[in-house]
């Protein structure tokens, strides 16, 4: 049985485990017996899962979720003159051009 499979399997054990355990939580004696039979079942496909991770993993075939995207930068605000003035020290102005940012690709 694929990995996937064993996912899928214990998924729909699960679903069907809660409904029966909400029915044997009020006293209903058959959805007890399914709840104990259902949990032999959910521990062979979780011993099953635990053997086909572990080669999955090993294997390399085991899929690596994707980086996440990292947040964009905000722009600045834009600057309506194409040169900044920084004053120096004795109030003399110096005119220095403003950088673009580099376009990513």
């Amino acid at each position: 049985m694929a990995f996937h499979d064993t996912v899928k399997e214990i998924r729909s054990l699960l679903a069907g485990l809660t409904i029966d355990i909400e029915k044997a939580a009020n006293g209903n004696k058959a959805a007890s017996q399914r709840v104990r039979t259902g949990t032999i079942k959910l521990e062979k496909a979780a011993k099953r899962y635990r053997k086909e991770s572990i080669k999955a993993e090993k294997s390399g075939s085991f899929k690596k979720p994707a980086p996440k995207k990292a947040a964009k930068a905000k722009p600045e605000k834009k600057v309506k003159e194409k040169a900044k003035v920084q004053v120096k020290a004795k109030a003399k102005a110096k005119v220095v051009p403003v950088k673009k940012p580099a376009k990513k690709r």
